[in-house]
Formats: structure tokens, sequence, C-alpha cells
């Protein structure tokens, strides 16, 4: 994923406003949201696939997946589930 500068058609490829990161994808549609607090991904984030769908939802603890994580389908069905405690899945 790239993570820094200027998409070839000028589009940015993140920006922050306050606590909330955003990621974009080429065309300008969200790729990832979520809280970046102290160089690190906390909390709640959202992923998006270029199709504009919500494609996985899960959290951060210290820059590591922590909780439950969800990913969906383009239907808005429910693909997998996952479980992740400091990093490691437990489920």
């Amino acid at each position: 994923m790239k993570t820094e500068g200027k998409y070839t058609n000028g589009q940015i490829v993140k920006e922050q406003k306050g606590d909330i990161l955003t990621f974009y994808h080429k065309d300008g549609k969200i790729k990832a949201r979520g809280k970046y607090i102290n160089d690190s991904f906390e909390g709640k984030w959202e992923f998006f696939k270029k199709e504009g769908y919500l494609w996985n939802v899960g959290h951060f603890k210290n820059n590591q997946k922590h909780g439950k994580w969800i990913r969906y389908r383009s239907d808005d069905s429910i693909e997998k589930e996952q479980v992740f405690s400091e990093g490691i899945e437990v489920k």
C-alpha cells in the first residue's frame, strides 16, 4: 500500500485531521481510516475496496491488531471473523 506523497494523477495518498488518519485510493475514494495517535494505529479502523464497499473493520492497540476483526463481501455479508490479542490471532 502506498503510504506517502501523491499518486501520479495528483490525488493525495493520505491526510490526517486531528487524531483521524485517512488513506485514499488513486481515484480519491477512501481506502482506510481510523485513529492514529503518537505514531501508532489505535482503536477502530475501517478499510474499503476500490469499488467503494466496506471490506474490513478492526481494532488496533499500539500498532497491532487487537480485538475483533470482520471482513465483508461486496454484498455486505460477513466473509470472515477473527479475534486478536496484541497482534496474535486467538480465535
